[in-house]
């Protein structure tokens, strides 16, 4: 809860911020370089974040267990989806092969 010297200081410091008043003109072209100035720090920026990531990513695969743990995860998750995706070529090819033979054998037969 606010207590009144609280409230008082408020009305206070409102009251001075509502007089104040700024004369001093801008410099010349001020517009421009804090664009400027802007865009150089956008671009730091973006420069840092990326070498971050790169050096975090380096570290990481700079111990010998976790580059081999990471390299064997992504052979194995390959290794399964191409199992999957076989298998379910196959399994469609299977019956293919079917419906051809019962059609060889009886041509009247449809699916």
């Amino acid at each position: 809860m606010k207590t009144n010297q609280n409230a008082e200081h408020d009305d206070r410091l409102h009251a001075v911020l509502r007089e104040w008043k700024v004369d001093a003109a801008m410099p010349p072209r001020f517009q421009e370089q804090v664009w400027q100035h802007i865009a150089r720090t956008e671009k730091t920026v973006e420069i840092q974040l990326w070498q971050a990531v790169r050096h975090r990513v380096e570290s990481i695969f700079s111990r010998p267990a976790l580059a081999l743990a990471y390299v064997a995860i992504l052979l194995i998750g390959g290794l399964a989806a191409g199992y999957l995706r076989a298998q379910d070529t196959a399994a469609h090819a299977e019956a293919q092969w079917r419906i051809q033979y019962v059609q060889s054998i009886d041509p009247y037969q449809r699916n």
